[in-house]
Order: C-alpha cells, then structure tokens, then sequence
C-alpha cells in the first residue's frame, strides 16, 4: 500500500500529498532502496475531504504503475541513459556511422549535460547548451600557432627541404606551413623539439573565432532529444525538455552546386586524355546521379548490360575504427535500379577489358575484388581515393572544383531543366520521398519551372499567329 501524507503551509491549510511506494531492499547490499516518489498539489478551491479522497486515488494509480515497473525515479545521469539508448539502438541495426556521429556529438554534450540527472534537466538547461556551443569556445581548434621567419632560416640552414625528420624516427609534414597556414600547438610543439629550440622562438599564438557550424548544433540538440524522448517513453521523465527548449536554428547551407551545360561539356572533353578507369567512374557519376559511397560499391554482377541498368543495392564506407566496409546505402529507398545511357555502358564495357588485362598484368598483386571501381591493385577503393583524383584533375585542366556529389547535382538539374518530373527525379537519386527532393533542390525546381513557363508563352504566342494567319 502507498503511504501518503499530506502537507500543510503556515495556516494549516494542506496544499500537497506526498506519495512514497516500497521498492524493497537491494539484492545485493541489503540496503533499503529509495522509495518510489512523487507530489500531489491540491487544486485551488478543494475541500479537505475531496482532497484527501483525490490523493488516495492518485497514490492507487501511483503505485499500479510503479508495480507495473512503468515508473522510474529519473536519477539516471544524462550520460548512463544515453549509453543505455545508443547501446539499444546498435542492437536495432543502427548503421556504424551513425554511431559515429551520435557520439560526436555525445562528446560535445557531455560536459554539460553528462553529470546531470535526467528528472533535473530542464528547457532551459537546453538553451544555455545550445548557447555555449555556438559560441567560439565550443571549438577546440581556435587556438593555432603561426610560423616566424626565423623557422624557414634554421631550415635552410640546416639543409632541409622537404619533411621535418623528428627525434624518434618519424617525420613531421611541413605542408600547412608552406602554403601559408596556421598548425596546432601540437604539431608547433613537435616541430620546436625535432628543431631542439623553443616554440616561442619558431611561432606565435594566434586566436581564432570560428564557430561549430549551425547544422554541427543542431545535430547536438537532435541527440539530446533522442535521448530524452526515450527516457519520456520509459516514464522515467514526464515529457521531454527538448520539445520545449529553442533549438539552433538550421543554417542556411546554400544551393547544391552543380556544373552548366557548357561546364559539362569542358570535363567530359577533358576527360578523353585521361585513363578510362577514371573516365568512366566520372561519367557514370554523372550519367546516374549516385552518391560516392555507391558508386564504389558496385559490382560487376550489378550491371545489366542487356537492360542497359545498374542496380543499386550496397555502399562502400570507411570509418577510423573500421577502415574500408561494405554496408547498405542512405536508406532503404536508395537501393534503386538505373537506367544508363549507351555512351556510359560503351565505356564500363571498355574499362572492364581493360581490367581483365590489368589482373593478368598484375597476376598475384591483384587482390580478387567483386567491385567495378578497385584500389590500383585490386581491392575496394578507399572513397577518399575519388576525390583526391578528382582535385588533381580539375588542377590540370583548369576546371572549377570537382567533388563527387557535385555531379549527382548536375544530373538533378539537368533532368529538371529538361522538364522530367520530380517524382521520376526524386527515384533516380534514391531519396525517401519527393518532399526531400524538394528541399534539397527546390532553387532549382523553381528555375525549371520558370524556364517552362516561359516556353509556354511561346507556344501560346506561335498558336495565336497562327490562328490570325488562318483568318487572313
């Protein structure tokens, strides 16, 4: 039976019950634990006998629920309980770089929001965070060291000309320095001791202010109330303070960038002096609109060359912890099949004969891989592989900057400026709904429509001439 007792305020009158339920002993130590608790406040207005015939019912309903083991005290720090929801949500399949990221963004939490108790967090707890991570001192980086001339003259002195050797063997990349930028501490620290001279004497500190971007915020408050919302589906809080704290607002982002028609052409020219591994992940970069991880993802058995398609099913990833892995795409709408032009399928046909010449070249080097784009020597090939390929790329032919996704933009609004749809647009890049391809690319919807409208107002003008010409 819940005990229940009320409390008076200086005129006697009762204004609140206490309602406690046994929880028994500890199993271990023996120890009573805390009981169950919680306060019953006495509308304005009530009798006492109401009241205390309410409180009895409330401390009924208390105890069923904590017999149930719906209720839970809240005494949880922030930082057990969200070790406890991510370690759910990994059991749930969630993808490793999730993971990666929720504790990313765990990390920037913690300090603040770590020791403190889920039934203590208030909104405006959540205010305060989001106002101290948007500040300068939320990065770590801001703190930077800029070379003196001086260090260039000992290094000339000194004959050294590429790489600092340092003491214990390694080397020190000199690269940052000579294109003008600033290092951190600890990199200036270990040039300084491979020098053997002081740091002060090699550089200067230099105070930066850059801020965490908006989106890096507001993924910090969307873990939050992740976190939060579960312990409010767990009953260990009554509702979530993060529905109710102002999150950061989303920055702004800018446009998706994306080449011209004539931008196009440029690189598909420039394209025909380089090997036909690299000519043909381009354009099938293009020619497709898949992302990066997908592309390198692909296998051979994927491609339908009667069909002229790809399909689309697994994506090539790479985390710190992990190196190079194989997972499934965004989401589950990206797997997707695609269609492909000739050109493209002319050229993955070229560039497989010249990779069953290149395995017999290679013999055993070659590491047996079921993936159409491969490492030099066989193999997955690491993502970053692309796009350091592409920056020379660009480099050598003058072209603006090149990325991976720039492409996936281009075929969007090539597509769109032709007139497709955007739901048939919205299954070509494999996104969940045509709500997301419309936020992403609604600038350049709103462009094709305009450019439709206006060839309307064409085809209105030439009907009406010649109607008129009809008549005459």
């Amino acid at each position: 039976m819940a005990n229940l007792q009320a409390r008076k305020n200086k005129e006697g009158r009762i204004i609140s019950y206490s309602i406690r339920v046994y929880r028994g002993r500890d199993p271990k130590t023996g120890k009573q634990l805390t009981p169950y608790a919680c306060t019953w406040k006495v509308p304005e207005g009530w009798g006492e006998k109401r009241a205390r015939k309410e409180a009895e019912k409330q401390a009924i309903l208390f105890e069923r629920r904590c017999r149930q083991g719906g209720m839970a005290d809240g005494r949880q720090t922030f930082e057990e309980y969200a070790e406890y929801v991510l370690s759910c949500k990994i059991t749930m399949g969630m993808k490793h770089l999730t993971e990666i990221h929720y504790r990313q963004s765990l990390q920037r939490v913690l300090p603040v929001l770590g020791p403190m108790k889920l039934r203590d967090i208030k909104p405006q707890h959540l205010n305060l965070l989001y106002q101290a991570l948007s500040s300068p001192d939320a990065r770590n980086d801001n703190e930077m060291e800029e070379v003196k001339p001086i260090l260039w003259k000992i290094l000339e002195e000194r004959g050294i000309m590429g790489d600092l050797p340092t003491k214990g063997g390694g080397r020190v990349s000199l690269a940052r320095l000579r294109a003008g930028k600033t290092v951190k501490p600890s990199t200036a620290q270990r040039i300084a001791e491979a020098l053997d001279m002081p740091i002060s004497t090699l550089f200067s500190p230099v105070r930066q202010e850059k801020t965490l971007s908006s989106r890096t915020v507001m993924n910090c408050h969307l873990l939050v109330s992740t976190v939060l919302g579960q312990a409010e589906k767990e009953l260990l809080i009554p509702f979530n303070p993060a529905r109710r704290a102002v999150p950061p607002r989303r920055g702004e982002g800018g446009d998706p960038n994306y080449f011209q028609e004539e931008q196009v052409g440029e690189i598909l020219n420039a394209l025909e002096t380089e090997p036909i591994k690299w000519r043909a992940a381009v354009n099938l970069l293009l020619a497709s609109g898949c992302r990066r991880g997908e592309l390198l993802g692909l296998k051979w058995e994927k491609i339908n060359w009667e069909r002229s398609s790809i399909r689309i099913d697994c994506a090539m990833h790479y985390a710190a912890d992990r190196g190079l892995y194989e997972g499934p795409p965004k989401t589950k709408d990206s797997i997707r099949t695609i269609r492909l032009p000739e050109e493209t399928m002319a050229l993955l046909a070229d560039y497989k004969a010249w990779q069953q010449a290149e395995i017999a070249v290679q013999g055993e080097k070659w590491k047996e891989s079921p993936y159409v784009f491969t490492g030099e020597h066989g193999g997955p090939m690491n993502p970053s592989q692309l796009g350091n390929w592409l920056t020379r790329f660009e480099k050598r032919h003058n072209l603006p900057h090149l990325n991976p996704h720039a492409f996936r933009h281009t075929m969007t609004s090539l597509l769109l400026f032709s007139g497709v749809d955007s739901i048939s647009v919205s299954h070509r890049l494999g996104h969940s709904s045509v709500a997301t391809t419309t936020n992403i690319y609604g600038h350049l919807m709103q462009q094709a429509e305009d450019r439709i409208s206006g060839r309307m107002e064409e085809i209105i003008n030439r009907a009406k001439t010649g109607a008129t010409d009809k008549e005459e």
